[in-house]
């Protein structure tokens, strides 16, 4: 016979620990005829001191807590009472009040302090220290946590817990739930971190049919946006259908009726032409590549904007000004870029690819030619700026984004202004992007590409750099002779014997001497003790041997997130090596602190900060909830809820670090990264550190990376449609 569930009710005096992710909390409650705070455990998705619990479980005794309340259903409300009130006020929950403002707001409107704010805010404004703006701010965070609550309470009612209700409020405001009941596969496609598995629990619990042809057909759309994370553009229609039934365990006729009725819709599009086999394409990807071959090849068609001259002339004059002699492969260069309206330069490291853009721009600069120069990431835009001397901005900055339409104001229909275009890294660059970038550059102009296309692909659909090369439609120059200064580092040597499958050469395991080498490998097979190394190589040994800076200037990069020597358990480990304590706040599984080194994680055109890009934390103001991270020189605030957007970054993905340099890399490389060992993600990685790189970890690990070449390859049509024009 089932035990009946006893009741416990009672003031929440504080939340000691409170998951967003399972809703799992413990609670200290006053209850009547209690002496001391009773322990309640049990889940809830919200929930905040002062408010008045009702509860219902059972008495435990737990070995390391002892007596404690486990509640099997917990519900609660607005407290009524005055230091029930206060607390609930102080708690953090309305931004604007924090416990000073809170103690005067119950002062000033006592147990009606509720619906004043609810419905007569107005009269905030006689409280002593409330002004328009934080009237306006405490109103405001009232109807926001009021609405995302519901959402909360919603979503949690339907067997999922979530940490996105305010993405979801943010993005269908009032409208969300109703929004969510009408076709919760929308979610995955609308909300960033919102995937489809999310959007299945939801949808099942709503009654939606395991095998309904909404699901059907969110499932194939759901498919192939996963695999435009794996960088294809389109897929094989036979084994698309394949992966689709593996992942949905939907038929295959209600999978192959639910891509007849997308293609009908015009949100796929099937082609068999352009690779001879039956291709399935997201509509938008299809358009795109095409649509930037086009532009591509107009582009290229036409009169240089740069007026007639002498090109043996202008490489002497170049070379007398900056006073070197150009080698024959960057004087060819040199005159491709004055005959080519669109021109392609690659090569690796110590190649000379700096001198000769230098070399190029300051030719076009006699000629009075208006030059633009941009980059994919602020890291890389700013290094553009630091080696040519010359501003350089970062792509989306140069496109100028407009929040009320949510898109780029620079398109074909309002071009960029200027007469030469310079993309540095542009390997980064995936092909909505690229297409973005290109579509915007005035028909007159030239434009310059320049990247590294051995190294790792951009992270996003597309393989646009080596679709180019390979279309052999545009002019390409590949620069490949080391120069001799920079053959005298290790770290260039021995990225080009990597990238040509040979094994790096360094001193083992000795880091003593800054001047034998640039280049070291530690061996280290057990990863706890790895880990251990890594913390005393950051903190202690490199900073006292090499004189480098713990934080600004050494970057641990892996090849994964997860695993003991994965960038997320580095991560946490550093932190708490290096920044272990200060103001801090809990968000989303990570502490954050100030002083924290982090990375932006999504492009966030509002507030104008991208994937990738690393600041510090300066500022966290619990009362209003939010903290301030300093990008170079520039601050950005966050809500706490929108701390998911962030990432610790004392560790990163080799991905996430492409278009960056650092002046002290340090590259844990172990059979745990079995599945990501290959060789252009080591070359990336170490082509990434410019005065000094380690890897540790073991030589079965690097002999793979070396050997592997990336399988499959992805599937674009870039080349083809270049070739078709």
């Amino acid at each position: 016979m089932q035990q009946e569930m006893e009741k416990l009710a009672g003031l929440i005096e504080r939340v000691t620990f409170h998951s967003e992710e399972s809703g799992f909390c413990v609670l200290k409650v006053k209850v009547k005829g209690h002496k001391d705070f009773v322990n309640v455990v049990g889940n809830i998705p919200n929930i905040v001191a002062g408010e008045w619990l009702n509860a219902q479980g059972k008495w435990i005794v737990d070995s390391s807590y002892g007596q404690q309340f486990k509640a099997e259903f917990l519900e609660t409300c607005k407290p009524d009472t005055l230091d029930g009130i206060e607390k609930y006020l102080g708690s953090g929950l309305i931004k604007g009040i924090g416990k000073q403002f809170a103690g005067r707001l119950v002062k000033a409107f006592g147990k009606k302090v509720l619906d004043v704010i609810e419905n007569e805010p107005e009269k905030l404004l006689n409280v002593d220290g409330i002004g328009a703006g934080r009237q306006e701010m405490i109103t405001r965070g009232w109807r926001e946590q009021k609405a995302i609550r519901e959402i909360m309470i919603f979503l949690h009612s339907h067997g999922v817990t979530t940490s996105r209700a305010f993405r979801i409020y943010k993005k269908y405001g009032d409208d969300a739930i109703e929004k969510v009941k009408e076709n919760p596969y929308h979610l995955a496609r609308d909300i960033w971190g919102i995937g489809f598995k999310t959007a299945d629990k939801i949808a099942e619990s709503l009654g939606i049919g395991a095998h309904s042809d909404i699901r059907a057909r969110a499932g194939v759309e759901h498919i192939l946006f996963e695999l435009t994370s794996e960088g294809h553009c389109a897929y094989p229609l036979e084994d698309l259908i394949k992966k689709i039934v593996k992942t949905v365990e939907i038929p295959e006729d209600i999978i192959k009726n639910a891509i007849e009725f997308l293609i009908d819709e015009g949100r796929l599009i099937k082609d068999t032409e352009l690779k001879g086999k039956e291709l399935v394409y997201l509509s938008h990807l299809y358009n795109t590549e095409k649509t930037l071959a086009e532009t591509l090849i107009t582009l290229k068609d036409g009169r240089h904007p740069c007026p007639q001259l002498e090109v043996i002339k202008a490489i002497e004059w170049i070379e007398n000004k900056v006073g070197l002699k150009l080698a024959e492969a960057q004087k060819q260069a040199v005159e491709m870029a004055i005959e080519s309206k669109v021109l392609v330069i690659t090569g690796g490291p110590g190649v000379g690819k700096t001198t000769l853009v230098n070399s190029i721009l300051q030719i076009f600069k006699a000629k009075k030619l208006e030059t633009v120069l941009c980059a994919p990431t602020g890291r890389a835009a700013k290094r553009l700026s630091e080696t040519t001397g010359m501003e350089a901005k970062t792509i989306h900055r140069l496109l100028e984004f407009d929040p009320a339409t949510y898109s780029f104001k620079r398109n074909n229909d309002f071009p960029l202004q200027g007469d030469v275009f310079v993309i540095d890294e542009s390997s980064m660059i995936d092909l909505t992007l690229a297409y973005q970038v290109i579509q915007a550059i005035p028909k007159r102009a030239a434009l310059i590409l320049v990247g590294d296309v051995d190294q790792l692909p951009c992270v996003g659909a597309g393989c646009v750099l080596k679709d180019i090369i390979d279309s052999e439609v545009i002019p390409v120059c590949r620069l490949t002779e080391v120069f001799r200064q920079a053959s005298e580092s290790n770290i260039i040597t021995n990225a080009h014997r990597i990238n040509k499958g040979e094994y790096p050469v360094f001193p083992r395991n000795k880091v003593d001497n800054p001047n034998e080498s640039d280049f070291y490998f530690i061996e280290q097979d057990d990863p706890e003790k790895a880990v251990e190394l890594i913390k005393k190589l950051v903190t202690e040994h490199i900073p006292n041997k090499f004189g480098f800076n713990s934080l600004d200037d050494i970057q641990i990069l892996t090849p994964m997130q997860r695993g003991q020597l994965g960038t997320r358990n580095i991560n946490l480990v550093l932190q708490a090596s290096i920044n272990p304590t200060g103001a801090e706040v809990q968000k989303y599984g990570w502490t954050f602190r100030v002083k924290d080194k982090v990375m932006q994680i999504e492009n966030n055109y509002d507030k104008d900060v991208y994937n990738g890009d690393i600041g510090r934390i300066t500022n966290i103001d619990e009362e209003n909830r939010e903290i301030k991270v300093k990008y170079d020189s520039r601050e950005v605030q966050y809500d706490f809820n929108e701390l998911d957007e962030l990432i610790l970054a004392y560790s990163m993905t080799v991905h996430k670090s492409q278009g960056s340099e650092y002046p002290a890399v340090i590259i844990p490389i172990h059979t745990q990264h079995y599945m990501m060992l290959q060789r252009n993600l080591l070359y990336t990685a170490v082509t990434r550190g410019k005065k000094l790189v380690i890897l540790l970890g073991n030589f079965k690990a690097l002999a793979m990376a070396v050997k592997r070449m990336e399988a499959g390859g992805r599937i674009t049509s870039l080349r083809e449609n270049l070739n078709s024009i």
